[in-house]
């Protein structure tokens, strides 16, 4: 073999071809955002636990991208959508995915079966406190009124022609939850995972810009001044019974919900039992550390051009930034509402906690009391609507997929 077939064949077995020959533009467009990402995550710190993997998984699939159904492929569209076709029986398997995808795909299961936003959910029942939701139901409403933002973006998806499972997947972008849109879409729209995980996390790192203008513009300069009570101390046997209560109750009323309230209430239970010290510890750091990191290069994966570059995306985007603001407003109106009827003892700040961002949304109901009154110290009474706005989330999630599943 003379030096110029060699050269033929080193360029014929490249990735350069695809990208110049085979109508690869796509890709080379999706390795910038990529790179976009990194930076967003990297150098202005956006959810970058997350955000990170998913922009390097994005440069990943990009980069191996040589056609579809090329055993070079880190990750294989045609696979992943003949797993759902049933004209395609011999890929009704995750074993069939094992056997014939790359790295990625395999990767990918995870997400496919629930597996790693139930776990994620797991260590963020490990990290947190319930005892501000106990000494406060009343936060129940709050967190209840920040999904408004879920059913309004849903309309409005199926008003720009999204099917009904694209729109609750599209819609759950208003909790504010990047698991539960993971869990969700991969049910009932994995095809739009990558677009509606990105914006959901890019929303949720957003939090402290978009979630102020908002605050103010719906709250007067009294009602952000308003110096709540020291909440009650909670029992250890309260925070016990909680996660069992919990459980048994939600998931009797929608089923759909276990693996995520499960694994949630399970995480919250080892916490407080007093008894599991080392397996709250597991979950709460090596695993939830193990887990980021196979969920966000997982997630990465679906961004591939051919599906991420399309009007569907930006549709997302717009939509997702609709539901994460009207959740916010809902809370806010709720709050209003409650330091109407209480006398003005409650700040309505702490509604826009309502959303499951835990704990961010609390620290900015935080911050922005502290700026109306120095004096205020609004973070553990907005950590009760924070907490409920994770269990709301996950309701939500459930009652949707139990409606389109």
């Amino acid at each position: 073999m003379d030096i110029l077939e060699t050269l033929k064949t080193l360029w014929n077995d490249s990735g350069f071809q695809s990208f110049f020959v085979n109508g690869g533009w796509k890709n080379l467009i999706m390795i910038v955002v990529s790179c976009v990402l990194l930076y967003l995550g990297i150098k202005k710190k956006f959810e970058p636990l997350l955000l990170v993997g998913i922009a390097f998984g994005c440069l990943l699939v990009n980069l191996s991208y040589f056609g579809a159904g090329s055993s070079d492929a880190l990750y294989h569209l045609d696979l992943w959508d003949n797993f759902l076709n049933p004209e395609h029986a011999d890929y009704h398997s995750y074993g069939a995915i094992m056997a014939h995808g790359g790295l990625l795909d395999i990767l990918y299961i995870g997400v496919k079966a629930g597996i790693y936003p139930s776990l994620i959910f797991m260590g963020v029942g490990a990290m947190t406190d319930f005892g501000p939701l106990i000494s406060n139901p009343k936060s129940l409403l709050l967190g209840a009124a920040a999904q408004m933002g879920v059913f309004l973006a849903f309309f409005g998806a199926v008003c720009l022609g999204f099917t009904g499972n694209e729109a609750a997947s599209i819609g759950i972008i208003g909790g504010a939850d990047g698991p539960t849109a993971i869990f969700l879409t991969t049910r009932l729209a994995p095809h739009l995972l990558g677009p509606i995980a990105i914006a959901a996390y890019s929303y949720m790192a957003l939090i402290p810009m978009i979630q102020p203008p908002i605050m103010k513009a719906l709250t007067t300069k009294k009602e952000r001044e308003v110096k709540m009570e020291q909440s009650r101390q909670v029992s250890k046997t309260e925070k016990i019974i909680f996660p069992i209560i919990v459980a048994m109750f939600v998931i009797l009323l929608l089923p759909s919900t276990a693996p995520l309230v499960g694994c949630l209430m399970l995480g919250n239970l080892w916490r407080e039992c007093g008894v599991t010290e080392r397996l709250s510890d597991t979950v709460q750091n090596a695993l939830m550390n193990i887990v980021t990191v196979f969920l966000g290069i997982s997630v990465g994966a679906t961004t591939a051009a051919e599906r991420f570059l399309s009007l569907e995306t930006i549709k997302i985007v717009v939509l997702g930034l609709t539901a994460f603001c009207f959740s916010t407003i809902g809370g806010l109106l709720v709050g209003k509402i409650m330091y109407k009827l209480s006398g003005g003892k409650i700040n309505p700040l702490i509604g826009s906690a309502g959303v499951s961002a835990v704990p961010m949304a609390a620290r900015v109901s935080q911050m922005e009391g502290q700026k109306a009154n120095p004096s205020n110290f609004l973070l553990m009474h907005a950590m009760g609507p924070n907490v409920a706005g994770v269990i709301g989330s996950a309701i939500a999630a459930g009652f949707l997929l139990a409606v389109f599943k």
